[in-house]
């Protein structure tokens, strides 16, 4: 009974990210995911977000003033998509008055996109026994024995112009992966020269067992042409952004005490707007 009396009653939190083509959000309980919805409208972002956080409150049963806070993914991305979700996740924090926590898009994509590999690989191993455990992927009960292998996780936005909104992040379990290299829009070739070097001169105890490539279909196929050394296996995995992992992350920002300031959360841009360099230029 002391232990139920101790426990801290359970958080609902909403999270929202309109920087890639797909709209992602949820509604989480602590780190439990109850409702999410991902809807796809590259250009339609602003008509969709109200109605579609109406549908998650509705189908979880969450009243608004039953939600203690708001998680909103800041990019990096779409210039003019970022600051829809940004824009009613400030409104709404304020209106409501509950605290509001910024979270990397590229972070929730790699989680999400490397989860989604895992998956299917996992489902290809099922159904032909011999593939089990190919490519570096880890089984169900690696790391009993040994500590599980590190994966590379590279998550990649179209940022057009041979370009990509881009990090690097490591991962070995099942926590969100770990930061390597911040968020910044990046040309693609170089991009993987400087990866290809960073694994060739990683130490054999810190040489990735996968280097896996995330996200948007056409910086996927171009990173095919990474040179990963024989004992690591690189994998490719178009993938669309989903609510639930920027719903991970964010309640575990939110659970962890991080507050930002309403008036003063921006997205990440990472770049001027296009209209904004052509003005500089014209200066």
């Amino acid at each position: 009974m002391m232990e139920d009396l101790q426990k801290k009653p359970r958080q609902r939190f909403l999270a929202l990210d309109t920087s890639t083509a797909v709209m992602a959000a949820s509604v989480m309980e602590d780190h439990t995911l109850l409702e999410e919805r991902n809807e796809r409208a590259e250009r339609n972002h602003s008509v969709h977000v109200v109605p579609v956080m109406e549908q998650l409150l509705a189908a979880s049963g969450t009243q608004p003033g039953q939600l203690d806070g708001i998680a909103v993914g800041i990019g990096p991305g779409s210039y003019t998509g970022i600051r829809i979700a940004v824009t009613a996740a400030k409104t709404l924090a304020w209106a409501w008055d509950i605290p509001v926590a910024g979270v990397s898009s590229l972070q929730a994509m790699a989680w999400g996109g490397w989860h989604h590999g895992l998956a299917a690989k996992a489902e290809a191993a099922a159904e032909e026994p011999a593939a089990a455990g190919a490519g570096g992927t880890p089984s169900a009960d690696e790391g009993s024995q040994s500590a599980a292998p590190i994966h590379w996780i590279v998550p990649l936005v179209d940022a057009r112009r041979g370009q990509a909104y881009t990090a690097l992040f490591a991962s070995a379990g099942s926590d969100a992966p770990r930061r390597l290299e911040p968020d910044a829009i990046r040309k693609m070739d170089g991009w993987l020269e400087a990866l290809a070097a960073r694994i060739a001169e990683a130490a054999p105890e810190e040489r990735p067992a996968a280097v896996w490539l995330v996200g948007d279909a056409g910086p996927v196929e171009a990173a095919a042409a990474l040179r990963c050394p024989a004992d690591t296996a690189l994998q490719l995995i178009p993938y669309e952004l989903e609510g639930r992992w920027v719903g991970r992350l964010g309640a575990a920002a939110l659970l962890a005490g991080q507050r930002d300031d309403v008036h003063a959360l921006v997205p990440n841009y990472t770049q001027l707007a296009e209209a904004e360099a052509n003005l500089l230029r014209k200066g």
